[in-house]
């Protein structure tokens, strides 16, 4: 199984990076703050997630896809699922 961070670290604005046989991706968290607040709003916020395949890290690499999913449980669970569907058996 893929392993992703809690939507804690996303909501504190890390980027994450990670692999799984030959599939590559990065994770950017698109936080908004609650209006006259710190807080997230974890509705409004988002986390673009890009992929590509191949040994070659994120600057020397091709994306090969992107995609934008909400910053929730269910949105974490989508992207899990989007990346496990990009899987190539090596």
């Amino acid at each position: 199984m893929i392993y992703l961070p809690t939507l804690h670290a996303f909501a504190m604005n890390n980027v994450f990076t990670g692999s799984w046989k030959s599939l590559r991706f990065k994770l950017t968290p698109q936080v908004v703050k609650m209006e006259n607040s710190r807080e997230v709003d974890m509705e409004a916020s988002r986390i673009f997630a890009e992929l590509w395949h191949g040994i070659f890290c994120y600057e020397k690499s091709q994306i090969e896809k992107t995609e934008t999913f909400p910053m929730s449980e269910e949105g974490r669970e989508a992207l899990r699922a989007w990346l496990e569907a990009n899987i190539e058996s090596d």
